[in-house]
Protein backbone atom coordinates (compact mmCIF):
# COMPACT_ATOMS: atom_id res chain seq x y z
CA UNK A 1 0.00 0.00 0.00
CA UNK A 2 2.86 2.55 1.16
CA UNK A 3 4.55 1.87 -2.52
CA UNK A 4 1.13 2.51 -4.52
CA UNK A 5 0.81 5.60 -2.64
CA UNK A 6 4.56 6.74 -3.66
CA UNK A 7 3.88 5.85 -7.14
CA UNK A 8 0.37 7.80 -7.28
CA UNK A 9 2.00 10.96 -5.63
CA UNK A 10 4.60 10.64 -8.31
CA UNK A 11 2.73 10.07 -11.28
CA UNK A 12 0.31 13.03 -9.93
CA UNK A 13 3.30 15.41 -9.86
CA UNK A 14 4.70 14.29 -13.16
CA UNK A 15 1.11 15.38 -14.61
CA UNK A 16 0.99 18.09 -12.52
CA UNK A 17 4.01 19.24 -14.23
CA UNK A 18 3.71 18.06 -17.47
CA UNK A 19 0.00 19.96 -17.71
CA UNK A 20 1.89 23.07 -16.42
CA UNK A 21 4.98 22.77 -19.23
CA UNK A 22 1.67 22.54 -21.79
CA UNK A 23 -0.53 25.55 -19.97
CA UNK A 24 2.07 28.26 -18.85
CA UNK A 25 3.14 30.77 -21.67
CA UNK A 26 2.18 34.16 -20.63
CA UNK A 27 2.98 37.00 -22.50
CA UNK A 28 4.73 38.83 -19.52
CA UNK A 29 7.66 36.92 -17.29
CA UNK A 30 9.19 37.78 -14.25
CA UNK A 31 12.27 35.85 -12.77
CA UNK A 32 15.35 34.62 -10.64
CA UNK A 33 18.37 33.48 -12.29
CA UNK A 34 22.00 32.13 -12.24
CA UNK A 35 24.85 30.10 -13.14
CA UNK A 36 28.26 30.16 -14.06
CA UNK A 37 31.00 32.16 -16.51
CA UNK A 38 33.76 30.51 -18.00
CA UNK A 39 35.50 34.26 -18.53
CA UNK A 40 39.38 35.19 -19.98
CA UNK A 41 41.00 38.61 -21.10
CA UNK A 42 42.99 38.33 -24.33
CA UNK A 43 44.58 41.06 -26.49
CA UNK A 44 48.47 41.43 -27.46
CA UNK A 45 51.09 40.11 -25.21
CA UNK A 46 53.82 42.68 -24.27
CA UNK A 47 56.94 42.32 -23.65
CA UNK A 48 59.49 45.51 -22.65
CA UNK A 49 63.25 46.30 -21.22
CA UNK A 50 63.38 47.25 -17.59
CA UNK A 51 66.66 48.28 -16.04
CA UNK A 52 68.61 45.80 -18.54
CA UNK A 53 65.40 42.55 -17.20
CA UNK A 54 63.51 41.89 -19.59
CA UNK A 55 58.99 41.89 -18.71
CA UNK A 56 56.96 39.59 -20.49
CA UNK A 57 53.11 40.11 -19.74
CA UNK A 58 51.66 37.14 -22.07
CA UNK A 59 48.00 35.71 -22.16
CA UNK A 60 46.77 32.57 -20.56
CA UNK A 61 44.37 29.98 -22.21
CA UNK A 62 42.91 29.36 -18.56
CA UNK A 63 39.32 30.46 -18.14
CA UNK A 64 38.63 31.58 -15.12
CA UNK A 65 35.14 30.71 -13.49
CA UNK A 66 32.74 33.11 -11.56
CA UNK A 67 29.36 33.50 -10.64
CA UNK A 68 26.09 34.58 -12.59
CA UNK A 69 22.99 35.95 -11.14
CA UNK A 70 20.33 38.27 -10.95
CA UNK A 71 16.70 38.75 -12.57
CA UNK A 72 15.07 38.57 -16.10
CA UNK A 73 11.66 40.28 -17.80
CA UNK A 74 10.69 38.78 -20.77
CA UNK A 75 7.85 40.88 -22.76
CA UNK A 76 6.40 38.65 -26.12
CA UNK A 77 5.57 34.95 -26.79
CA UNK A 78 7.30 33.77 -30.43
CA UNK A 79 9.34 36.98 -30.70
CA UNK A 80 10.45 38.82 -26.86
CA UNK A 81 12.59 41.11 -25.58
CA UNK A 82 14.33 40.09 -22.32
CA UNK A 83 15.78 43.14 -20.27
CA UNK A 84 18.34 41.47 -17.36
CA UNK A 85 20.27 42.91 -14.38
CA UNK A 86 22.38 40.35 -13.54
CA UNK A 87 26.12 40.41 -10.99
CA UNK A 88 28.70 38.79 -13.20
CA UNK A 89 32.11 37.69 -11.89
CA UNK A 90 34.69 37.67 -14.93
CA UNK A 91 38.55 37.45 -15.22
CA UNK A 92 41.38 35.62 -16.66
CA UNK A 93 45.26 34.49 -16.34
CA UNK A 94 48.18 35.43 -17.17
CA UNK A 95 52.08 34.21 -17.22
CA UNK A 96 54.01 37.32 -15.76
CA UNK A 97 58.07 36.66 -15.89
CA UNK A 98 61.27 38.17 -16.03
CA UNK A 99 64.12 37.24 -18.62
CA UNK A 100 61.97 34.48 -20.61
CA UNK A 101 61.72 32.48 -17.48
CA UNK A 102 57.81 31.47 -16.36
CA UNK A 103 57.12 29.71 -13.38
CA UNK A 104 53.84 28.51 -11.56
CA UNK A 105 54.63 31.34 -9.35
CA UNK A 106 54.62 33.59 -12.53
CA UNK A 107 50.53 33.33 -13.00
CA UNK A 108 48.23 35.81 -12.22
CA UNK A 109 44.82 35.43 -11.73
CA UNK A 110 42.72 38.68 -12.28
CA UNK A 111 39.10 38.87 -10.90
CA UNK A 112 36.67 41.56 -11.68
CA UNK A 113 32.99 42.29 -9.95
CA UNK A 114 30.07 43.63 -12.72
CA UNK A 115 26.82 44.44 -12.82
CA UNK A 116 25.72 43.70 -16.58
CA UNK A 117 22.55 45.11 -17.91
CA UNK A 118 21.95 42.56 -21.43
CA UNK A 119 18.86 43.65 -23.56
CA UNK A 120 18.12 40.18 -25.54
CA UNK A 121 15.71 40.01 -28.76
CA UNK A 122 14.92 36.42 -29.28
CA UNK A 123 12.40 33.90 -31.37
CA UNK A 124 11.14 30.98 -30.45
CA UNK A 125 10.51 27.98 -32.10
CA UNK A 126 7.66 25.84 -30.61
CA UNK A 127 7.47 26.23 -26.52
CA UNK A 128 10.71 25.35 -26.30
CA UNK A 129 13.40 26.10 -27.84
CA UNK A 130 15.08 29.62 -27.86
CA UNK A 131 17.51 31.93 -30.16
CA UNK A 132 18.71 35.31 -28.62
CA UNK A 133 20.84 38.28 -29.19
CA UNK A 134 21.70 41.84 -27.87
CA UNK A 135 23.90 44.21 -26.10
CA UNK A 136 25.11 44.03 -22.70
CA UNK A 137 26.63 47.05 -20.85
CA UNK A 138 28.93 46.33 -17.79
CA UNK A 139 30.06 48.35 -14.95
CA UNK A 140 32.53 47.02 -12.90
CA UNK A 141 32.21 47.68 -9.19
CA UNK A 142 35.48 46.05 -7.94
CA UNK A 143 38.42 44.07 -8.71
CA UNK A 144 41.47 42.33 -7.88
CA UNK A 145 44.34 45.21 -8.49
CA UNK A 146 46.82 42.50 -9.57
CA UNK A 147 47.25 43.44 -12.91
CA UNK A 148 49.10 46.83 -11.51
CA UNK A 149 50.62 45.30 -9.03
CA UNK A 150 52.55 43.08 -11.17
CA UNK A 151 53.83 45.82 -13.19
CA UNK A 152 54.74 47.56 -10.37
CA UNK A 153 56.65 44.42 -8.82
CA UNK A 154 58.39 43.22 -11.82
CA UNK A 155 59.03 46.58 -13.43
CA UNK A 156 59.88 48.90 -10.60
CA UNK A 157 57.87 51.77 -10.97
CA UNK A 158 54.71 52.66 -9.98
CA UNK A 159 51.74 52.13 -12.98
CA UNK A 160 48.00 53.25 -12.55
CA UNK A 161 45.54 51.02 -13.25
CA UNK A 162 42.94 52.54 -15.84
CA UNK A 163 39.34 51.17 -16.53
CA UNK A 164 37.64 52.60 -19.85
CA UNK A 165 35.37 54.78 -17.30
CA UNK A 166 33.86 51.68 -15.92
CA UNK A 167 31.52 50.46 -17.97
CA UNK A 168 32.43 48.37 -21.18
CA UNK A 169 29.65 47.52 -23.90
CA UNK A 170 29.65 44.25 -25.93
CA UNK A 171 27.29 41.50 -27.13
CA UNK A 172 25.71 38.07 -26.50
CA UNK A 173 24.30 35.52 -28.57
CA UNK A 174 23.15 32.06 -27.79
CA UNK A 175 20.34 29.65 -27.13
CA UNK A 176 17.83 29.06 -24.73
CA UNK A 177 15.33 26.01 -23.50
CA UNK A 178 11.74 26.88 -21.69
CA UNK A 179 10.34 24.25 -19.31
CA UNK A 180 7.26 25.71 -18.03
CA UNK A 181 8.44 28.12 -15.66
CA UNK A 182 12.07 27.14 -15.45
CA UNK A 183 14.71 28.11 -18.53
CA UNK A 184 18.05 27.12 -19.43
CA UNK A 185 20.59 29.71 -21.19
CA UNK A 186 23.59 29.09 -22.49
CA UNK A 187 25.76 32.43 -24.05
CA UNK A 188 28.50 33.71 -25.56
CA UNK A 189 30.08 36.98 -24.62
CA UNK A 190 32.11 39.84 -26.25
CA UNK A 191 33.56 43.09 -25.82
CA UNK A 192 33.35 45.95 -28.44
CA UNK A 193 35.91 47.96 -25.99
CA UNK A 194 39.52 46.96 -23.64
CA UNK A 195 38.22 46.30 -20.42
CA UNK A 196 41.99 47.27 -18.78
CA UNK A 197 44.55 48.50 -19.84
CA UNK A 198 48.06 50.03 -17.99
CA UNK A 199 48.79 53.53 -18.09
CA UNK A 200 52.37 53.08 -18.18
CA UNK A 201 53.60 56.96 -19.26
CA UNK A 202 54.21 55.59 -22.99
CA UNK A 203 51.73 55.73 -25.34
CA UNK A 204 52.92 52.25 -27.58
CA UNK A 205 52.54 50.18 -24.61
CA UNK A 206 49.48 51.93 -23.32
CA UNK A 207 47.88 50.51 -26.62
CA UNK A 208 49.65 47.55 -27.19
CA UNK A 209 48.25 46.38 -23.51
CA UNK A 210 44.31 46.89 -24.37
CA UNK A 211 42.74 43.62 -23.26
CA UNK A 212 39.20 42.54 -24.30
CA UNK A 213 37.33 39.76 -22.40
CA UNK A 214 35.31 37.13 -23.64
CA UNK A 215 33.22 34.58 -21.58
CA UNK A 216 30.48 31.31 -22.05
CA UNK A 217 27.79 31.40 -19.81
CA UNK A 218 25.26 28.88 -18.45
CA UNK A 219 22.20 29.96 -16.16
CA UNK A 220 19.09 28.22 -14.97
CA UNK A 221 15.99 30.94 -14.16
CA UNK A 222 12.84 30.38 -12.99
CA UNK A 223 9.66 32.58 -13.56
CA UNK A 224 8.45 34.12 -10.44
CA UNK A 225 5.46 35.72 -12.08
Amino acid sequence: MKKLFIVAIATLLSYSASAQMSTYDPFFRFGLKAGVNLSNIRGNDLSLGSGGSAFNFEDNSNRALGFAGGVFFRFGRKFYVQPEILLSQKGGTFNVYRDGVTNEEGKLDVRFSNLDVPVMLGGRFGKFFRVNVGPVASLRMTNSGKISDAFNQYTDNEVEETYNNNVTFGYQAGVGFDFGRLSLDVRYEGNLNDVVNINYNNVETANKFGRKSNLFQATLGIAIL
